[in-house]
């Protein structure tokens, strides 16, 4: 029987050039304040394909997505939107870039998975069901 797949390295994404380009600079901008966050976000950044705003295809997290993703750590779908520091808002459900959960679901489209650090170092497995692009 064969076993479910397990991410096993960091999958593919694509950026816009707009959320390269502001996201570049708001994680150089908290470097000292959120170093751990802020390093993510910057490996992710390099490791992007970045392609011109609208070749994004539509069910791939930019900023201001929609997103509703499985933590397999506790196995509940959450819906949250993706933003900068100063729209979050967690009871709003709008969470922040510049959080662990937020660097590791930019760029992933549906149907991916992604092994994760949360916010007290351990691996969690973040699977993105559905993406909702907010048009700008």
């Amino acid at each position: 029987m064969p076993q479910a797949k397990t991410p096993s390295a960091r999958p593919a994404l694509v950026l816009s050039e707009t959320d390269a380009e502001r996201l570049s600079a708001l994680a150089l901008q908290n470097e000292a304040a959120h170093p751990v966050t802020a390093g993510l976000l910057l490996d992710e950044l390099e490791r992007a394909q970045v392609r011109a705003d609208r070749r994004v295809p539509a069910d791939v997290i930019g900023m201001n997505s929609t997103v509703e993703f499985v933590d397999e750590g506790h196995g509940q779908a959450r819906t949250v939107q993706l933003v900068y520091p100063d729209q979050a808002d967690i009871t709003a459900g709008r969470i922040s870039i510049m959080t662990p959960v937020g660097a590791g679901l930019i760029g992933l489209k549906e149907g991916q998975s992604i092994l994760w650090p949360d916010r007290g170092g351990e691996t969690r497995v973040l699977r993105i069901l559905k993406v909702g692009r907010i048009a700008a």
